[in-house]
């Protein structure tokens, strides 16, 4: 037992209605939101507050306020390009602080076509 802050790694949990929407993903985009949690408990500031906090993250993947007046608020990890994303909210106590993941969604991304050809 330590007598300050824990740090990272940080405890994950989930609300049940995000579980199931990351179960419901294809696989693909489940080893993607596995390694998005990865770097969540693994920072030193889930927040990722500061100028350039998030320029560590592999890419592809992003951190943003979802209210920018909230500073202590959620926040949403952005993955695949934009095409999906995990909100969240860091949970700060003294014993046993934690990452709740409240959302998770992915829409997979239209495939580029080109345009008709002309006859």
């Amino acid at each position: 037992m330590t007598d300050g802050f824990m740090g990272p790694p940080w405890q994950m949990d989930w609300r049940l209605t995000a579980l199931a929407a990351f179960e419901a993903l294809p696989d693909h985009v489940r080893e993607t939101v596995l390694v998005a949690r990865g770097e969540l408990v693994s920072v030193k500031d889930p927040y990722f507050r500061g100028i350039e906090t998030d320029a560590a993250l592999p890419d592809g993947m992003q951190v943003r306020p979802i209210r920018s007046n909230s500073p202590k608020g959620a926040r949403a990890l952005f993955f695949d390009n934009g095409n999906g994303w995990l909100k969240y909210s860091f949970v700060r106590r003294i014993e046993d602080p934690q990452i709740v993941v409240e959302e998770v969604f992915w829409q997979e991304a239209e495939p580029l076509t080109p345009p008709p050809a002309e006859e």
